[in-house]
């Protein structure tokens, strides 16, 4: 049996911090996972700089509320659910994600939490586990399934790594040169075909 687990920001939704900059006109909150390696670094700035600009999670959740699935993602995910199961792991917030879950018609997600204080800033944010997309994939293949995974950034690569078949698609310049072993994809078809004919031979292995 084989498990597809995919990224879910960049892959099959817009990145939701470069959206909240872009609403905000705050052009810091354009770095993502897609620039930053370290998730924990990245992660203490974006909360430094909400803290600096009084900004609070419901004006992200107000962003999101706006926001829709790449052109083609939900279609391509239902094609896949159809024929596989399919997990998104992603380093997105339960707190984030809900109206794009809704509109992708709610595939199983692991994720993160935030902490809120009384205000409502976001105090903090806890991991469902350290290097939990990794963790995740080989959870799944020691319940004997074969992963076929697929994201675009930094945090994806040591989910890739781990799969029994890895793939980006969209991802930017950096990651393609530092990981040049992983196949690169620039449509929802290729991806699609790729992981295809993964399965395809994972199953006859």
């Amino acid at each position: 049996m084989q498990v597809v687990c995919l990224d879910l920001e960049g892959v099959l939704v817009p990145e939701i911090w470069i959206a909240f900059a872009e609403r905000t006109g705050i052009a810091e909150f354009r770095r993502t996972t897609r620039d930053e390696p370290d998730y924990d670094r990245l992660m203490r700035w974006r909360l430094a700089l909400l803290r600096q600009h009084r900004l609070k999670l419901a004006d992200i959740q107000g962003v999101i509320a706006g926001m829709a699935p790449l052109p083609g993602a939900r279609e391509f995910l239902d094609d896949l659910r159809s024929r596989y199961q399919v997990i998104i792991l992603s380093d997105t917030f339960y707190e984030f994600a809900d109206p794009l879950m809704r509109q992708l018609g709610r595939p199983t997600l692991f994720c993160h939490r935030l902490e809120t204080d009384a205000e409502g800033y976001v105090a903090a944010y806890h991991l469902r586990q350290p290097d939990q997309k990794r963790q995740a994939v080989q959870a799944l293949q020691g319940l004997n399934f074969r992963v076929i995974a697929a994201g675009d950034s930094y945090n994806d690569t040591a989910m890739l790594g781990a799969a029994d078949a890895g793939f980006l698609i969209h991802p930017p310049a950096n990651v393609v040169a530092q990981f040049p072993q992983f196949a690169v994809h620039s449509s929802y078809a290729g991806l699609k075909a790729s992981i295809d004919a993964a399965a395809a031979r994972l199953g006859a292995g």
